[in-house]
């Protein structure tokens, strides 16, 4: 078994050269998602395996982010264009079915994925939103410290029981075989 990274519109394989090609929550922060599954039909043997999974943003599937989203944009308008749900509406089970059937995958099985995300506590729920790393932490990172703090105490007044926060979150999976 071997695993490469590169680019999606470029994999580093032969026509018809591997079994399985998957990706995992990447598909939607693809400029061209359409060129990508293209990409990956082309380096699947006939029969092979394409499957990904993406989060449901707009059904709200990543609740501690959507938390976050929806907190910030009662204290900031312009937070709302950064929302996972508003900048990836297709990530719905009709959107990826779309999607799917104009990749000429018109078989793909698509289905949901269920978890329940748990924190300790409130602080360990806000940790994260601190450090930096994707969308929500980088605009949580471009706050004031008292903007921040008024973030986080919306947040708080949402979440905070003083027990674990439990929130759950959801992606569509798909999977398709290529003929």
């Amino acid at each position: 078994m071997e695993f490469k990274a590169a680019p999606a519109q470029a994999l580093p394989a032969k026509n018809n050269s591997v079994d399985i090609v998957t990706s995992a929550l990447v598909l939607n922060f693809l400029p061209d998602r359409l060129a990508a599954l293209n990409e990956m039909q082309r380096i699947l043997r006939p029969g092979g395996v394409l499957s990904f999974y993406i989060w449901d943003y707009p059904g709200g599937g990543v609740c501690f982010i959507d938390a976050f989203w929806k907190a910030a944009a009662t204290l900031d308008l312009k937070a709302s264009e950064l929302d996972e749900s508003a900048r990836f509406p297709f990530c719905t089970f009709d959107g990826l079915s779309k999607l799917c059937a104009e990749a000429c995958l018109p078989d793909a099985e698509i289905a949901p994925i269920e978890i329940a995300t748990e924190f300790p506590d409130f602080e360990a729920f806000w940790r994260p939103f601190t450090l930096g790393a994707g969308p929500a932490p980088g605009y949580c990172g471009s706050l004031t410290e008292e903007q921040q703090q008024t973030l986080k105490s919306k947040l708080s007044e949402r979440l905070d029981d003083g027990g674990p926060v439990r929130l759950k979150a959801k992606a569509w999976a798909v999977k398709a075989r290529v003929q």
